[in-house]
C-alpha cells in the first residue's frame, strides 16, 4: 500500500516519502489526502487551539 506525502517546498504530492522528512506532511493513505494536507492542517490546528482556549477557560 503505498503512502502519500506533501512536499511544502515544491507544494507536489510523492508517492513515498522521496524528499528530506522536514520538507513533508504526512504519511497521507490517498493522493487527495496529502493534495489537501495544508488544510487539514490548518482545521487540526484550529481545533486544538479551541480545545486549548477551552480548558484554560475551565
Amino acid at each position: 500500500m503505498s503512502e502519500y506525502w506533501f512536499n511544502l517546498y515544491t507544494k507536489q504530492v510523492e508517492e513515498g516519502p522521496q524528499s528530506d522528512y522536514r520538507k513533508l506532511l504526512g504519511p497521507y493513505a490517498t493522493r487527495q489526502e496529502a493534495e489537501n494536507a495544508l488544510r487539514l492542517a490548518a482545521e487540526r490546528t484550529r481545533r486544538w487551539d479551541e480545545e486549548d482556549e477551552a480548558y484554560r477557560e475551565g
